[in-house]
């Protein structure tokens, strides 16, 4: 892993700052899979610098970025964590084994011994706090706290008070905990059944920021903690079906200034950031190229630095001069309009669209050029007409995407997850191959407002399955009239099963070819077989009701005979979320049913990859895989 260079980082999760912005840390992995830990050098001047840790880290590492470069990894087997210490050219150190079936890291603003505050929870519940040095002694235990607790603001520069969200009776309220003495008081009570959070504090002024719902919906507000004014709940600050949230206040305030925070805008697949003055009536916009923003950053004199993705900018770390975006002209913003399929644009436009420009005040680094010399491929986001409003999609292909030679339509995992308009190593894989691909965000999908994602609950494969399947009758329509072929299935996990179901309720020539990865078969299936968390996670999201209408089951066994398309079925042999049993199953019902493995289908299991196998060592294979089927429908 010391080889790694910056050009060959294609994905980054995960990204922390150290409390001074010196340096962030991140995972990394490059086209193959392969995550490891990164350090990113943030000069007052001058472009961020990342630098490859020698490490192999897992999806589910957690990483804090240090003052000193140095990054602490809490490296999670079960309820085995493993804290170790790494620094470029160094051995990694270890500094201790934590066992908990939880365990979360907090760096400690100032930087100096100890390093980060551990919180630990059990099935008691009981919360642990430790204070973990980098000078390999054991974490040093602060307090057991009855309850859960999450989140986490610092209220002071040298580390001893910290805001704390606490579950009691299913409220949440915010409590402040003095690491000197071990003791827990109360912070933020609106109402007696109000959920009530800190999500953002400046200790030199004492301005801060909760989320509440006491004003009877979930709101942003603001007070001066502990001045004995009541919290306001400014209307700017509400904006249903959008999430706000608080980035960062502007550096350099003092006590009677009024402090400005940026907040990050998030609705359906992109993101935006506005501005706003403690004070006043309205949000300023900042103008941002289109894509996705990280939702936490570092304020600074060199600016304000905030992880940034888009279709054809892999994740890297954007630098942004907020007094340069604010005298920046506002891009002219048309308010979208759901487009039916038939007026979608069949040519490309006489002449090339002209790449948005970054504007002024706008910087990105360390985001990954194509090795091979080409250009990633740009996606736009479109509002197609569906059958209950309008369904945002994300779509590669350019203006003529819809007559392209062929098409996918790709269907995201979850439930609760949705397509974002950021980089995607296998749908990049899928439009280099010269495919079309349409990506939607049908109900159930999150980003669009509570009463969209809950349109699924209790009814999986219901309304977002006719969501699907219009969508797929009127681009196959579409399609036939211009004598191309069928569009194409992709779906991962929950997408896989919806794409399954989607391939056998559509008409027969509706659809060319399915690929599907991880699919389970139904919710109850799924219930039979899975691990505890994920059939509590089921349970919690409706899976667990069986859905009864003029389709019929929605149970992918009971319909694998109208299973007629070409088939690709992918799964990883340690699948920890679905288990591998639910792909096997759908393989021995094929060939019960008289289908030919390697002419009718095709069933690979990835040797010791888990759920997320898009994303995990030797990933660009099975991205290779997925984009040469759908492409040409050839099973082998």
């Amino acid at each position: 892993m010391s080889t790694q260079t910056v050009h060959l980082a294609l994905r980054r999760l995960g990204f922390t700052f150290a409390g001074d912005g010196s340096h962030a840390a991140c995972l990394a992995a490059g086209a193959d899979g392969g995550w490891y830990a990164e350090s990113w050098r943030l000069p007052a001047d001058g472009p961020a610098e990342p630098v490859a840790l020698p490490s192999e880290e897992g999806l589910r590492a957690q990483l804090l970025a240090l003052p000193d470069g140095r990054v602490l990894v809490c490296r999670h087997d079960g309820d085995r964590h493993a804290l170790v210490l790494l620094a470029a050219g160094e051995p990694e150190v270890p500094l201790a084994t934590v066992r908990m079936p939880g365990l979360r890291m907090l760096a400690l603003p100032g930087g100096a011994a100890p390093v980060a505050v551990l919180l630990g929870t059990d099935t008691r519940p009981v919360t642990t706090v430790w204070l973990l040095a980098a000078d390999g002694s054991a974490p040093r235990e602060v307090a057991q706290l009855p309850g859960l607790h999450g989140g986490g603001v610092w209220l002071d520069a040298a580390g001893r008070l910290l805001a704390l969200d606490r579950v009691v009776g299913g409220m949440v309220k915010t409590v402040v905990l003095d690491l000197e003495l071990g003791t827990t008081t109360p912070l933020l009570e609106l109402g007696e059944s109000s959920n009530d959070r800190l999500v953002l504090f400046d200790p030199a002024t004492g301005f801060g920021m909760l989320r509440s719902d006491a004003p009877g919906v979930d709101r942003l507000g603001w007070a001066l903690i502990g001045g004995g004014e009541p919290v306001r709940f400014p209307d700017c600050l509400h904006q249903p079906g959008r999430l706000l949230r608080p980035v960062a206040v502007a550096p350099g305030l003092v006590p009677g200034a009024e402090p400005q925070v940026v907040l990050q805008v998030d609705h359906g697949a992109a993101s935006t950031l506005v501005l706003w003055r403690a004070g006043e009536k309205q949000v300023r916009p900042l103008p941002v190229p289109p894509g996705r923003l990280g939702a936490v950053g570092h304020w600074s004199a060199a600016g304000l630095r905030m992880p940034y993705s888009a279709p054809d900018r892999p994740a890297a770390l954007a630098t942004l001069d907020v007094a340069a975006l604010l005298a920046a002209e506002p891009p002219a913003r048309q308010a979208p309009m759901a487009l039916p399929l038939a007026l979608a644009p069949l040519d490309a436009p006489p002449a090339e669209r002209v790449a948005a420009r970054a504007p002024a005040g706008w910087r990105l680094d360390g985001s990954a050029a194509p090795g091979d010399g080409g250009r990633w491929r740009s996606a736009q986001c479109l509002e197609l007409a569906g059958p209950a409003g309008p369904v945002e999609a994300v779509v590669y292909g350019g203006e003529s995407w819809l007559s392209a030679p062929h098409l996918v339509l790709a269907l995201h995992g979850g439930p609760a997850d949705a397509w974002r308009l950021e980089f995607d190593p296998a749908l990049q894989r899928m439009a280099a191959e010269g495919l079309a691909v349409l990506a939607p965000n049908q109900r159930g999908s999150t980003g669009y407002g509570p009463e969209y994602a809950m349109a699924i609950r209790g009814a999986w494969g219901g309304p977002d399955l006719e969501d699907v399947l219009a969508l797929l009758e009127g681009v196959a329509g579409q399609r036939a009239a211009l004598g191309l072929e069928p569009p194409a299935l992709f779906g991962v996990s929950y997408g896989a099963f919806l794409a399954l179901l989607a391939a056998a309720h559509a008409p027969v020539g509706a659809v060319s070819r399915c690929a599907v990865v991880a699919p389970f078969l139904s919710g109850g299936r799924l219930l039979a077989e899975a691990a505890a968390p994920v059939r509590a996670l089921t349970a919690r999201l409706g899976g667990d009701r069986e859905l009864e209408d003029a389709l019929g089951p929605r149970d992918v066994l009971r319909v694998a005979h109208r299973l007629h398309a070409p088939l690709l079925v992918v799964h990883g042999d340690r699948d920890e979320v679905v288990p591998v049993g639910q792909s096997r199953s759908l393989r021995h019902e094929l060939l019960r049913l008289g289908r030919v493995e390697g002419v009718d289908f095709r069933y690979v299991e990835a040797a010791g990859a888990g759920h997320e196998v898009l994303a995990e060592e030797g990933a660009a294979a099975v991205h290779e895989l997925l984009a040469g089927f759908l492409r040409t429908g050839r099973p082998t």
